[in-house]
């Protein structure tokens, strides 16, 4: 598989859009809840002058996914945090690095909260020790590609597979249980 470098390795596909999005801030074009039409749009309208989030890849050298998380993030921020957010977006990422150790990051931070979060609930122990134990075999597969740069598609699945199986058998017992 080819890797994306951000920008295609090039900080005049940089400039060009950081520029454009940074007019479109100035002239108040930034709009929630639509990609593109009559000169304003959301953060990847404004980016991309259209809704393909896959253009991302072909003109920016960003991956789609990171296009989509920044299209669900600024639409979930408020009005001045989301225009910021829109330019702020494109000046943080460097040019000509491969971004895909970003996602897995992410999910890691993600995890964790939920880790956080399922701990904090006023449910059973048992219960809480495996939801917690599903995500951490998640979040373990996740830390280790950041480790080694490598996503391991078979260890991905049989994690899912094992956590489906270990909701399926509490969603058993809890439905014999109920009376």
């Amino acid at each position: 598989m080819n890797k994306l470098l951000s920008f295609h390795n090039d900080k005049k596909i940089k400039e060009k859009y950081v520029n454009r999005l940074q007019a479109h801030a100035e002239a108040d074009e930034f709009i929630k809840g639509q990609y593109w039409e009559n000169g304003k749009g959301c953060a990847v309208g404004c980016t991309i002058h259209s809704s393909q989030h896959d253009a991302y890849e072909t003109e920016l050298g960003i991956p789609e996914w990171l296009a989509r998380l920044e299209d669900s993030i600024f639409e979930g921020l408020g009005n001045g945090q989301a225009k910021e957010f829109a330019v702020d977006f494109l000046l943080a990422i460097p040019v000509g690095v491969n971004l895909e150790p970003v996602k897995w990051k992410f999910c890691a931070f993600i995890l964790k909260g939920g880790i956080d979060s399922v701990l904090k609930l006023a449910i059973a122990d048992d219960l809480k020790q495996k939801v917690v134990e599903s995500i951490q075999g998640v979040l373990s597969l996740h830390e280790k590609a950041i480790r080694t740069g490598q996503w391991d598609e078979s260890a991905a699945w049989s994690a899912a597979w094992s956590a489906y199986k270990r909701y399926a058998d509490e969603l058993l017992r809890l439905l014999k249980d109920s009376k």
